[in-house]
């Protein structure tokens, strides 16, 4: 029978994603059959796992940690918000519906069965799964149905183990406010408690780890420093984007507006490790720079949605004066179809049948339609004769005259347009900057060197990078219990 802990956070982004996959590799490390879970996880950074549904990117990089092959079963249940208040369901890798917040919380009982049936699929042949919560087991308003936190926990009797961020502050107060405010049967679930992204000398800290097990009974599993190689690895959650700084001063600076919903944001992690590159994602209420060589405009959960936004903001004025300066723009997937003279949903796809004007950049249209394009994809930049391995997910059909000069070749297939000048490109195929050739030739073009690096390779580094701190910092007789 495989072993298995959960980690659950005193928020989000307390770090448990990171934390998660550093004691995959860790365990993976150490000879162990490890394998990574989600139970319920809400994200618009997705992934395709290798067998062919969508999962959250989080998890396809814990299964990369644990170097096994990604599975729809390891995040069952994913949520992609598409408004405010409402959210497009993934279960087991497809399409279940839609569901405002107050509906899904009455659809969560029928969801448990599978995302237990997952779990099992998951625990099959394992040593060890270390199972990620989502939020704050604290909510508990949202407590009664939850699959996500204690819910799945006491289904499954996992024991749990707490992680606090310090680095926010209050830890002290979140830990010992989720003691006080969780049920007694939840919190007889909870074995101790990590504290994460501890910066300065962790010995001062001593008398906080007292404090907070006279008030919780709790132990302490570990302080974690602040890790510095996380932060070449994918981030799952867009709110990271509200905090990145402007970045370094480079060569060439790529500009990327965050559109409301922005999706899969990962896919400019390449570009942001580039020594020469300035990647700078433009907030709302601020401009494009009028300084950037490039303009990316990302993908986008809800397309329509987000090119309105994108006018609101001024940035459609922005874009057309770097494109009477000579800048070039790529759009991707969602920012792709934004590029052409119309998007329309004649079925409501994203909310009602309308149609609305594009930003005329390419002479393409594109119709939403109701079948989902989910598939890893091997794929040829024509544009620069490069290999290139990504993914798609989108709905849409795209046609016009600039898609007889496609941007990529998917699986033999023409995909996206470049308009005639050669300024605008798009496609749908996500992951292509992680291609260290087709980086290399892009950057080139603009007269700049990149792409000697090998990009999958700096992320395999960083994930033994963390696991190696894990091991450190956290208490052995802990990693014992589990890991052997």
């Amino acid at each position: 029978m495989s072993k298995a802990v959960m980690l659950q956070g005193t928020g989000s982004d307390v770090g448990k994603t990171i934390l998660v996959a550093g004691l995959c590799r860790l365990a993976a490390n150490r000879g162990l059959k490890v394998r990574p879970f989600k139970p319920q996880n809400m994200s618009n950074n997705a992934a395709v796992s290798d067998d062919g549904g969508e999962i959250g990117r989080a998890q396809w990089l814990q299964a990369m940690a644990a170097r096994v092959p990604s599975s729809v079963h390891m995040n069952p249940v994913l949520l992609k918000p598409q408004s405010e208040t409402g959210s497009q369901i993934i279960v087991q890798g497809r399409v279940f519906g839609q569901a405002k917040g107050r509906d899904y919380q009455r659809l969560k009982p029928q969801l448990l069965d599978a995302v237990m049936e997952s779990y099992e699929h998951v625990r099959r042949g394992a040593d060890l799964v270390i199972v990620e919560g989502a939020g704050s087991p604290a909510e508990i308003n949202l407590r009664a149905g939850d699959i996500a936190n204690m819910g799945f926990a006491r289904r499954a009797d996992i024991p749990v183990v707490l992680v606090g961020d310090i680095d926010r502050g209050g830890v002290i107060a979140s830990l010992v406010g989720t003691h006080t405010i969780l049920p007694e049967e939840d919190r007889q679930q909870i074995a101790g408690y990590i504290i994460n992204k501890f910066r300065g000398d962790i010995s001062l800290f001593s008398d906080g780890i007292e404090a907070i097990g006279r008030f919780t009974g709790w132990p302490c599993f570990g302080v974690i420093p602040w890790l510095k190689a996380a932060g070449r690895l994918p981030a799952e959650d867009s709110v990271v984007l509200e905090r990145l700084a402007e970045g370094k001063a480079g060569a060439l600076k790529i500009a990327v507006p965050v559109l409301s919903r922005i999706a899969n944001f990962d896919d400019f992690d390449p570009l942001a490790s580039e020594p020469q590159v300035e990647l700078v994602f433009v907030r709302p209420g601020e401009r494009l720079p009028a300084d950037a060589g490039l303009v990316i405009l990302p993908g986008s959960k809800a397309t329509i949605g987000d090119l309105e936004d994108f006018r609101a903001q001024g940035w459609e004025n922005d874009l057309a004066a770097h494109v009477r300066r000579g800048g070039r723009v790529i759009g991707i997937c969602g920012g792709y179809q934004m590029l052409g003279r119309v998007v329309s949903d004649p079925l409501g796809l994203e909310g009602e049948s309308r149609s609305v004007p594009g930003l005329g950049l390419l002479d393409i249209e594109t119709e939403m339609a109701p079948e989902k394009t989910v598939r890893n994809s091997f794929a040829r930049s024509i544009e620069y004769d490069a290999p290139l391995s990504g993914y798609e997910i989108h709905l849409g059909i795209t046609r016009g005259p600039d898609c007889s000069r496609p941007s990529v070749a998917i699986d033999g297939r023409p995909d996206g347009a470049i308009s005639t000048d050669g300024q605008i490109s798009g496609t749908y195929l996500h992951g292509l900057f992680s291609s260290d050739i087709y980086r290399a030739r892009l950057l080139a073009s603009f007269g700049i060197d990149g792409g000697g690096q090998n990009y999958r390779e700096g992320v395999e580094m960083a994930l033994d990078a963390v696991a190696t701190e894990l091991e450190e910092r956290l208490s052995p007789e802990w990693l014992k219990t589990f890991m052997g």
